[in-house]
This record gives C-alpha cells, structure tokens and sequence, in this order.
C-alpha cells in the first residue's frame, strides 16, 4: 500500500438523519432518504473500504503496517478511534457514556448473564469509554451538561411547570437534586410530559427572555411526543455553535445533538447509555450510575495555532486527535508518524509522495495515511481539510 490511500466510506440511515446534507458534501444526489452520518475508519459494524477491501480487515491483517508498531503496543491491533460526519434534521437520543472503568466492568457483567451483543437491552458492547469531539461545520445546536441550578430554576419558573424541582434546585445542593430530578424525569407520564410540552409552546409563542430556548425544546417535544427524556432535557444547557467551534464530551456527560452538520471524532466505541429521546432501551439504574452530576456552562472549543498549516482541536482524550488543515500552492508536510485520516471539506486537495502517484481530494473526498511511510506532501489553495489521528 503506497502512504495514501482513497477510502470509501459508508452511510448510516437513522430517521434523525438530513436527507440533503452529506449528498451536498460528497456530490451525490440525494435519494429522498435520511442520510445521517458518515463513517470513516474501522468499525467491523461499518468499516471504510480502501479498493473494495474493508478497512478493519486490512488492518487485522497486518496492524504494524496500517497502524504503526508504537500505536499497536498502545492501543493494541485496532485503529483507536472513529471518525464521521454527522448531519442532524432532529434531536439525536438524550445520552451518557461510560468511564473505562464503567465500561469494562458493565461488559463483563452483561457477558456474565448471557445478554447478546444485538439484544435490544444490551447496554456495553465492548470495553471502552467513548469520549468524543464535535465541531460544527455550519450553524449546530445541541445539549450538553447539566446547566447551572439556579439558570434551570428560573427556567422552570418561566414555564410555570415542575415547580417542586424548581424549589428543590433553589433548596438543596445540586449534586443531591440532580440525581433525584432525572429518575423522576424519566418516570414522567404521558400526561404530565403534555403539560409540559404545552407549557412550553406557550411561553415560546408568548416572546420575552425565554421564548428562543422555549422554542427549542418545543421542537425537540414535537419530534418526540410523550417521550418524558423532554423533561429530562429541561436540565441540560442548550448551546449554539457556528462553523468552526466544537464540544469535547468527556465521559459522564448527558447530551444530545439536535440539528446541525458537524464533523465528530471519538474513542472506537459503541457504549452508550440513553436518558430519552429514544424508542431504545432506556436502563435508568444504569444510567444514573453512569451519569455526572456536575453543572457548569460549556467550554466551547475552538482551533488553536500548530504552525501554519495546522489549528488543533485540543483534547485530553488518548485515543484521537483532531485537527485543521489549509494549504496552499506552496507543498505543506504531512508527517507520517501515527494513522491518520484526512477529510476535505472545503476545495480541492492533492496528496504527493516521491515514487507514488498523486491523491486528488476533491470536497467530500477522505484518504488514509499509513505511518512510516515517510513525509507527504499536501497542496491545495482555497482547501480546508480536517486531520484525525491518535493522541498525544
């Protein structure tokens, strides 16, 4: 395999999904269908291809090739982490992801009672946490975090609904509260959800301080009527991004994404423990054990300054990096030192390496570059490309 590779990367199909923006980022026409995310790496579940070979394979095959013998060692024979583009019409299910720790032992527990990795009520699917990144490739809204006590208290009042949480947030430590608030949230009735999603219509139509974020959650009530993860999502802050900005998601953490166009890097995992918005299983002992009861507003990330080519994300997360890319006519260099996989998203770039033919990544476009196979370079005036690879 020559230092680059073109890869073809698969489209996942959930009702959330837009119908028009990943056709819009690769060139493909549309088929009527939501098209929500975009994968590219080497999830065995849905692994890019690189010639009609899927990439988990050729790596298995021969992992000190494709991934470098330092990240072997350290990650073992498998490309640590996962990455996509994610195209959001509507909200994605309300979710916590596990710690290591969580994970291996809530593994090890399902194994132990013989649940199947495909069962409906199987919650670990392996052994890893998932931390992950998102940043916004246009306008992005999503939840993140439970919001500080006092800004939900006021909301809350706002709405004239869940007055007792109010004064409990106003009473008592959040730490003690918000543990109580969500199992309760979580074991809402049909009735007591449409109160809530009339309240909220109300205060949305009626203007004032509350009415975009009351609009917001109205939306998200619409989308999934009766479903009480609506109330649950009252206690989580909204945050807006545009092109550029990013949220990091550490384990613990309640989010959902909820419209937006984003790029998205995380650990190879599928662990995920879902509070709501969801036909899925919802396992609320689990969850709770799982969540972090912290409040805080979001550090919204953006892009720092590497050198003049490259702006990085920066994370405390081992498994991924992710990074900004925007060369010129004049060659930039691409050190091969760990797996990485580029993503053009913006004009048009050109790979080059001594004794091998040039790569074109037109927008849309992504390739894999294997480590060790010496510096290449990257051309492209006008391109903007994001980097992933392992990290620090």
């Amino acid at each position: 395999m020559p230092p680059y590779a073109l890869l073809d990367n698969p489209v996942r199909r959930y009702p959330w999904g837009s119908p028009t923006a990943l056709p819009a980022l690769t060139g493909t026409a549309p088929d009527g269908g939501p098209q929500a995310e975009l994968w590219l790496g080497a999830h065995p579940s849905a692994p890019s291809r690189i010639d009609g070979r899927p990439l988990d394979a050729l790596i298995a095959a021969a992992p000190d090739a494709l991934l470098g013998p330092a990240t072997v060692r350290r990650f073992g024979p498998a490309l640590p982490f996962l990455f996509k583009v994610l195209a959001a019409d509507r909200a994605l299910s309300l979710q916590v992801h596990p710690t290591r720790a969580q994970a291996e032992a809530g593994y090890a527990d399902e194994e132990a009672r013989g649940i199947p990795l495909d069962a409906p009520e199987r919650v670990f699917k392996d052994r890893s946490h998932k931390p992950e990144l998102l940043v916004a490739l246009g306008d992005f809204e999503a939840l993140c975090g439970f919001r500080p006590a006092a800004a939900t208290a006021r909301l809350l009042d706002a709405l004239g609904v869940l007055s007792p949480w109010a004064a409990a947030l106003r009473e008592r430590p959040a730490a003690a509260v918000l543990p109580v608030l969500l199992r309760d949230a979580l074991d809402s009735d049909r009735a007591r959800t449409a109160a809530v999603a009339a309240a909220l219509r109300h205060t949305a139509a009626g203007g004032g301080r509350y009415a975009g974020a009351c609009a917001g959650y109205a939306r998200i009530a619409e989308e999934y009527p009766g479903d009480p993860g609506l109330s649950a999502a009252l206690l989580l802050n909204r945050v807006r991004l545009t092109a550029g900005q990013g949220l990091y998601l550490d384990a613990g953490v309640p989010h959902a994404y909820l419209r937006g166009t984003g790029v998205e890097l995380m650990a190879n995992s599928d662990n995920v423990l879902r509070c709501g918005l969801t036909g899925k299983h919802v396992d609320v002992p689990g969850l709770l054990a799982v969540t972090t009861f912290r409040t805080a507003e979001p550090t919204v990330l953006t892009a720092r300054p590497v050198n003049t080519l490259e702006d990085e994300f920066a994370t405390p997360a081992e498994e991924f990096r992710l990074s900004r890319l925007r060369p010129t006519a004049t060659p930039g260099r691409v050190e091969l030192a760990t797996p990485q996989i580029l993503l053009c998203v913006a004009g048009r770039a050109r790979l080059a390496a001594p004794g091998h033919p040039a790569l074109d990544l037109p927008r849309g476009a992504s390739a894999y570059l294997r480590p060790g196979a010496g510096p290449v370079e990257l051309t492209g005036p006008g391109a903007d490309l994001f980097r992933a690879t392992t990290g620090g």
